[in-house]
């Protein structure tokens, strides 16, 4: 009996509680005062797809008490689908103080349910339902939540899903830096679409690299189509080891980064799903996160992606064709 794919992404990693400085600071410890968001970067991304009117799941961990029960009836709210979501009374809900920044937002991540998700509880049947199994570096920093994604990626991969990885390695999260680059490079056997930020790369390969160069480091990992964001400096696309463009951003009042990069995934990952060209994604997920830099938080409600389609420019115009 087949199984109907019904969602459009599924989700898997870390749900967790980001408190978020009420006031901009330079840096962390100059925050006084925080308020509580659904956070965490894939539960970011299948908010933000549900906002874009597609369908998405989270497969993740918390605990039973007022932050898990918070977090979940965040989520209903958003139209996420919570069924593969774990509540587990042996744990506690992961939370991180984030600093409101226009810039790249400082953290302090206090971890324990997120990355006790077993393989155990990443059911077949949900990898089944997914068009797009997405995650982040984060669950694959420890077991046994890396096993649990090395699971959905393997199932996901044999039945020809679109495997999303987003390699947004960090120390503070996983220090073990030679341990990292091994898995990494497991897991990538199983991608076929990545994005990293400069910054992610930077991280990961070491500073002072081309984009050029960190592109191809991410293509001979695995992945067929590469999306690599730099900030103001707009984001390159590149498929099968060939750029096909830089996209240049354009001006607008940044009130927060917090999840920029999540609601850019998003809305490329929609868009892809929609049919479009990449280079269109990439387009639409530029008009995305914009939408994103102008508010604390997530998204806005009921985006109506049909409307954002209607207005992209022509591809051929707005990209910058790559040096020849």
């Amino acid at each position: 009996m087949s199984i109907r794919t019904d969602i459009d992404v599924m989700a898997i990693g870390e749900t967790l509680v980001d408190f978020i400085s009420t006031e901009p600071v330079d840096s962390l410890r100059e925050a006084t005062t925080f308020r509580r968001h659904l956070g965490g970067s894939p539960t970011n991304i299948a908010v933000n797809v549900a906002k874009l009117g597609g369908t998405a799941a989270i497969i993740s961990k918390t605990g039973i008490g007022a932050f898990g029960q918070f977090l979940k009836g965040e989520l209903q709210a958003q139209g996420v689908n919570t069924d593969y979501m774990i509540m587990d009374h042996r744990v506690h809900t992961s939370f991180v103080f984030v600093s409101q920044t226009s810039g790249t937002p400082e953290f302090e991540p206090s971890r324990n349910g997120d990355y006790q998700l077993t393989p155990a509880e990443v059911p077949a049947q949900a990898i089944a339902r997914a068009r797009v199994v997405h995650t982040s570096t984060w669950p694959l920093s420890r077991q046994p939540s890396r096993s649990a994604v090395a699971k959905a990626f393997q199932l996901a991969r044999e039945q020809g899903k679109i495997v999303s990885l987003d390699p947004n390695y960090t120390p503070i999260v996983w220090p073990e830096y030679q341990e990292a680059q091994s898995v990494l490079r497991e897991m990538y056997r199983y991608v076929t679409i990545t994005k990293a930020s400069l910054d992610d790369a930077q991280r990961l390969f070491g500073p002072n690299g081309k984009p050029e160069t960190y592109i191809e480091m991410l293509h001979q990992l695995g992945p067929q189509t590469v999306v690599f964001t730099m900030g103001k400096e707009g984001s390159l696309l590149s498929q099968d080891g060939r750029l096909l463009g830089h996209l240049p951003t354009r001006t607008v009042e940044v009130v927060d980064a917090t999840g920029a990069g999540d609601a850019f995934w998003a809305g490329f990952l929609m868009a892809m799903l929609d049919g479009y060209s990449l280079e269109n994604c990439l387009l639409f997920a530029r008009e995305i996160v914009e939408m994103k830099l102008t508010v604390v938080g997530s998204l806005p409600d009921a985006i109506d992606r049909s409307e954002i389609y209607a207005r992209l420019p022509d591809p051929a115009l707005a990209l910058i064709a790559p040096n020849r």
